[in-house]
């Protein structure tokens, strides 16, 4: 059976990256996890000219809900990387102790004398491709309204718990990055309720054009808002608010803050290899969605740290 984890990338593929994502808010409140396992370049084995420019990456980040986020980053050689084939189901990537499959992800990762490994798996209730443009790139997401259960050592210390937290798996890959991309996530709990999630993405394309999609996931059905209009983007202040309405008329208000103190700014490496770019993330961000029916009743949708909002350009 397909799965939108699926390997995209030849390994003999010269400029492509393909990343497979985890960003994950600990029910405790304390914080949150983002874990990245890329694939770059394969075929020409990473950008070689450059220290940073390894072919095959784990990233873990941590966002304390009272501190800065802090990246630890670990790459390894071409050789060291046992992948599925392109198009092969099941999906694994693994090398060294870290892996990501459809449903688990592991790692363990000793950087700049810190020590951080996890062991956790994952459940959701929907999956969504965002965008695909063939193999220009695209955006999915096999899991949208993630819960997490197992644990994450950072330093000797556990987070653990059944659930652990909630979030979402995404996967994603392009011949390059965009010039210009604004995106977030939102995974609202409902109290006696099943969890509600919005995922938004704009980004450049060719002839001046942009992308623009929104993907509800409430009340067990998908509602896609194509018609869109933006209010505010401010990378400086990481705010987005947002309008946009379905065919049926449900309309859709959304504003996302990512809050100073969890801005992380991280260098990106051009798929050229010409150099790094900055990508804005805030995975400690809040969310506020108003739902307006086609029939005048409305409906709030609120989370204070349940978001991530990323932003380029």
């Amino acid at each position: 059976m397909a799965t939108l984890n699926e390997v995209y990338s030849s390994l003999s593929v010269r400029r492509r990256y393909e990343v497979w994502f985890i960003r994950l808010g600990l029910a405790d409140g304390s914080g949150a996890w983002w874990f990245r396992y890329l694939l770059m370049n394969p075929g020409r084995s990473g950008c070689p000219q450059s220290p940073d420019g390894k072919p095959v990456q784990i990233w873990a980040t941590w966002f304390p809900a009272n501190g800065s986020p802090h990246s630890f980053i670990q790459s390894f050689a071409m050789a060291e990387l046992n992948l599925s084939r392109k198009r092969q189901a099941p999906f694994a990537f693994r090398v060294g102790n870290s892996a990501i499959t459809e449903d688990s992800c592991t790692g363990e990762l000793h950087v700049d004398g810190h020590d951080i490994a996890w062991r956790l798996r994952y459940h959701s209730t929907f999956h969504v491709t965002l965008s695909n443009k063939g193999w220009i790139g695209f955006s999915r997401t096999p899991h949208s309204d993630a819960t997490f259960s197992g644990e994450i050592i950072f330093d000797g210390h556990k987070f653990a718990g059944d659930p652990l937290g909630f979030g979402i798996q995404g996967h994603n890959c392009g011949y390059r990055h965009r010039g210009f991309w604004t995106w977030s996530h939102a995974h609202f709990l409902r109290e006696q309720k099943p969890a509600s999630t919005l995922e938004a993405l704009v980004y450049d394309m060719p002839l001046g054009l942009r992308f623009r999609q929104a993907v509800l996931w409430h009340e067990g059905r998908p509602h896609v808002f194509r018609k869109f209009r933006e209010y505010l983007r401010s990378s400086d202040s990481m705010i987005w608010k947002f309008g946009a309405i379905t065919p049926e008329g449900l309309q859709l208000e959304a504003e996302t803050v990512g809050h100073k103190a969890a801005l992380h700014k991280l260098p990106y490496m051009k798929t050229d290899c010409s150099g790094t770019f900055e990508v804005r993330n805030n995975s400690l961000a809040s969310a506020h969605v108003i739902l307006r029916s086609p029939d005048g009743s409305e409906e709030i949708l609120e989370t204070n740290t349940g978001a991530v909002l990323e932003m380029v350009g």
